[in-house]
């Protein structure tokens, strides 16, 4: 008879014992080792059914296609612009990916973006090669102007965004502010007011920190409820 040697939602190293027995089956993360199911990095125990998972707590972002990531123009080609993906690999945002607007060749590109400039794009493909592809043609791809941007650990963002959204959409209600978070682990928040705006960033640095504790959603909630007129800024 198989046994689950931790708890669900557990903090757990590699190389420790997970579960024992055929009944259970391993997953990300995890690898079999005769009877047992070991950890093969540090992550969050997820337990669904007989798979046993981890969700990672650490680690760098890898593009993906079909990831929604916020980045900044780091160069203009000839054909396009070169955006950071926040990981060791930058992207390509050419200009027939960029809009649905005419844009000739040899066109002064600055007038579209910029570097420096932040955006929201789809990956498209990411080739043998690591070579990235982006769009901006999609719901809600679009040059991001003013707010401000946060960094978090890519392998946090399930937990800011919630189940099918539910914490991020918590924090625009409580804040105001509108909240764009990308796959990469970058986040772009906007608001009318400047103490709701930093309250909406130390919400999500605590989601943050905070993303292996049980009871998590309760949590925020209770934080959200008794700062819900925004966090004083130092004069």
């Amino acid at each position: 008879m198989g046994e689950i040697k931790v708890k669900n939602r557990e903090v757990v190293v590699p190389g420790e014992t997970l579960a024992t027995g055929m009944d259970f089956l391993p997953s990300f993360g995890t690898y079999r080792d005769g009877e047992g199911i070991i950890a093969s990095r540090l992550g969050l125990v997820n337990v669904e059914g007989k798979v046993i998972k981890l969700v990672p707590l650490s680690g760098a972002y890898h593009p993906k296609a079909g990831d929604t990531i916020i980045g900044p123009v780091t160069d203009i080609l000839m054909t396009g612009w070169r955006v950071d993906t926040n990981s060791a690999y930058s992207a390509v945002l050419n200009l027939k990916d960029a809009s649905s607007e005419f844009i000739a060749r040899g066109a002064d590109l600055r007038k579209y973006f910029t570097i420096g400039e932040y955006m929201m794009v789809k990956i498209t493909q990411v080739t043998s090669q690591n070579l990235v592809d982006l769009t901006m043609k999609g719901p809600g791809l679009r040059k991001l102007t003013g707010g401000r941007i946060l960094n978090v650990n890519a392998n946090k963002v399930p937990r800011i965004i919630g189940k099918q959204g539910s914490m991020v959409s918590m924090i625009k209600q409580y804040t105001n502010c509108r909240v764009l978070v990308g796959q990469n682990g970058v986040v772009w928040i906007s608001g009318e007011e400047p103490e709701k705006e930093l309250l909406a960033v130390e919400t999500i640095k605590k989601i943050e920190r905070e993303a292996h504790i049980p009871g998590l959603t309760d949590a925020i909630k209770a934080y959200l409820e008794a700062n819900k007129d925004g966090i004083k800024l130092s004069a």
